[in-house]
């Protein structure tokens, strides 16, 4: 789950919480894929009882049979597992249309402390610092009447096992290996019993920073918005008064102030478009020090080589000109260049048409 998506679902559960739980609601959480599918494991979908859905699970899966199957839960109080394969669900697996299969959890949310993860997980997305959240969702092979869950920021902020020895287990095995760089489904033995335990990595909100106001700024800073980004602009003049998008905000400072204001991190995108080349500068070699994901300047190849030159030892390489190759010209070409760009980066790709390519599309 992007934690774009974990923000709305998160509105969404919110606003569950504020009605008192009227209706009823199911949360829908995609655990095992196998093939080709829409997404990974780790999406989300809240259900309510009346059949609203936020952020669904994808265009093309089953979700109408997941509602339906979603009020059964809400009615019976109790979780379950649901197969989307040859075997099970074969009518509903007809409409992925892409010949994958999929498992996804349900369970019914009927008060505060069925939301508690997602609030400790919220709580440490504010902060900027990355967690692993572990669920445990089966033993045996068979559903648990509810899951319950685990929550790692540096130490533990949730334990819903109440089993020393458990926990222990699923952590050691959660947080080793390649827990840490995406979401992977566990096998775990406690005692006899062998659990299986859904492990993502929750990562803060894509930061992006721009410096300068121009038309592609603004164009930038709007798309940017649009993707769930937290966007704010820099510009050393007092006296502009831009019109941001809604949720951008706005910071007043030269190059020789800014970290004075700002904390950088590795989910932060800066972005350099003063369209003054001595202003870039100054800027520019500020954030040569910093840990960046992404660093990346708008001008000429002329104006971009004599950019790279001076800050040939930039902690994180500057892309500039910034932006993938589309032919952009326009302010907000540009802008959806840069934005792609900076989105490759996120996932580390490089981009290219995905026609042209033959691995997996996620």
């Amino acid at each position: 789950m992007t934690p774009h998506e974990f923000a709305d679902l998160k509105a969404g559960l919110d606003q569950l919480k504020d009605s008192g739980f009227a209706g009823g609601a199911a949360l829908a959480t995609l655990v095992r894929t196998r093939g080709p599918v829409f997404r990974r494991p780790g999406t989300r979908m809240l259900v309510h009882g009346d059949g609203r859905v936020v952020r669904g699970l994808s265009a093309g899966c089953p979700e109408a049979d997941i509602v339906e199957r979603a009020r059964e839960v809400i009615g019976a109080g109790q979780a379950r597992l649901l197969r989307y394969d040859r075997e099970h669900g074969y009518d509903a697996l007809l409409e992925l249309g892409c010949g994958g299969e999929m498992e996804v959890l349900l369970e019914p949310l009927e008060g505060p402390q069925d939301l508690r993860f997602a609030d400790a997980a919220a709580q440490c997305l504010e902060t900027r610092s990355d967690a692993t959240l572990m669920t445990v969702f089966a033993s045996q092979g068979r559903c648990m009447p509810r899951p319950r869950r685990l929550l790692w920021n540096r130490s533990l902020v949730l334990d819903e096992l109440e089993d020393p020895r458990g926990a222990d287990a699923v952590l050691s095995q959660g947080l080793s290996g390649a827990a840490g760089s995406g979401t992977r489904l566990d096998e775990v033995r406690i005692g006899e019993s062998r659990v299986q335990v859904l492990v993502e990595r929750l990562q803060a909100p894509l930061r992006l920073l721009l410096v300068g106001i121009g038309s592609t700024t603004l164009a930038l800073a709007g798309l940017a918005r649009g993707l769930g980004w937290s966007v704010q602009l820099v510009d050393h003049r007092d006296d502009t008064q831009p019109p941001l998008p809604a949720g951008a905000s706005l910071l007043r400072s030269g190059a020789e102030q800014l970290e004075r204001h700002l904390r950088f991190d590795l989910r932060t995108a800066v972005v350099v478009m003063t369209h003054n080349l001595e202003r870039d500068l100054e800027y520019l070699r500020v954030l040569r020090r910093q840990p960046l994901l992404y660093l990346g300047a708008v001008g000429s190849r002329n104006r971009a080589e004599k950019m790279r030159h001076e800050i040939c030892d930039s902690l994180t390489p500057l892309s500039a000109p910034a932006g993938l190759d589309i032919g952009s010209e326009t302010p907000e070409e540009i802008a959806l260049a840069i934005a792609a760009e900076i989105q490759g980066a996120v996932h580390g790709r490089g981009g290219g048409r995905l026609s042209a390519g033959a691995g997996p599309i996620h």
